[in-house]
């Protein structure tokens, strides 16, 4: 399977509803087509508990090893993605929520003094949760005692991890915020995000066509080599291989469907032929198209 997003990477799943805005999931990485979950976004915060092996965690810039016992708090509309780190698979818990849980309604003196300020500060995309550290560790309980109230819907559970949230988000603001807010110098701008943005959006929308850099350089404003140099700092992969991750990406599903020949496929996902789309699938997966097919029949 693969989460479903947008052109722009924004997840299209609903992450609970209006009347609780929360959502606790049970994920397993190994589901997940090439132990891996896409390049995506969404406005509500998300926070990950590791509960058996490891996963290369990745928040906009910032990469992450994370191992069973440890967590990690993904701010909103952060770009974010985990891949397998080992052999073994990895569980986790995540829980995904609308910080309206915590200010309430909009306008209200714990939105402007608390919340927003928080959701606002760029140096806060992500925070690493040890086990080490006291008020970290509390956290990490808190998430456990949410996912099981959200999995046993004990009575009142909903108020009970609206409590927990809360207080996750005090503690936040107390140990991670209030630092950045009185050092102003440990802030970095938001900019670089936005164009890094960009470029994913741009190569989500045009992934089927010919791309060169001249192309992408010029969509965010950047001369070719520093459109390299700016992909590479940030994502960690050279510009054209991720293009390449993604188109073959694009085209496993496509696999799965019995009137499209290789050649089509290929065409379909930006590659110039069959041949060529063969060469890199095999690089990827470590098979052909057709081995491929074949085992998921």
């Amino acid at each position: 399977m693969q989460l479903s997003a947008d052109k722009q990477q924004k997840e299209l799943k609903s992450h609970g509803n209006y009347e609780f805005p929360v959502l606790v999931s049970e994920e397993v990485l190994a589901l997940y087509e090439r132990h891996s979950f896409r390049w995506h976004w969404h406005p509500e915060i998300e926070l990950t508990y590791v509960r058996e092996g490891d996963i290369l965690y990745q928040i906009n810039e910032q990469v992450y090893q994370l191992h069973a016992g440890e967590g990690l708090f993904c701010n909103t509309n952060a770009l974010h993605t985990g891949r397998k780190l080992h052999a073994e698979n990895c569980l986790y818990t995540s829980i995904t929520f609308h910080p309206r849980i915590i200010y309430g309604y909009e306008g209200s003196c714990l939105q402007k003094n608390y919340v927003n300020p928080l959701l606002t500060q760029p140096a806060l995309d992500s925070l690493f949760l040890s086990m080490d550290v006291t008020w970290q560790k509390e956290i990490i309980d808190s998430m456990q005692q949410i996912h099981k109230l959200y999995r046993d819907h004990e009575t009142t559970y909903e108020f009970q991890i609206q409590q927990h949230l809360s207080s996750i988000w005090l503690s936040l603001y107390e140990h991670a915020f209030c630092p950045l807010k009185q050092n102003p110098h440990l802030s970095h701008t938001s900019k670089d995000m936005e164009r890094l943005r960009e470029i994913l959006s741009y190569l989500e929308e045009n992934y089927m066509e010919h791309i060169t850099l001249e192309h992408i350089a010029s969509h965010v404003g950047l001369c070719r080599e520093e459109c390299c140099r700016f992909f590479k700092k940030h994502m960690h992969q050279p510009l054209f291989d991720y293009l390449m991750y993604l188109r073959i990406e694009k085209s496993l599903p496509l696999l799965s469907q019995k009137n499209l020949s290789i050649t089509e496929i290929a065409q379909q996902t930006g590659f110039s032929n069959s041949s060529y789309y063969s060469r890199v699938f095999r690089e990827q997966l470590h098979c052909s198209p057709t081995q491929y097919q074949k085992r998921m029949k």
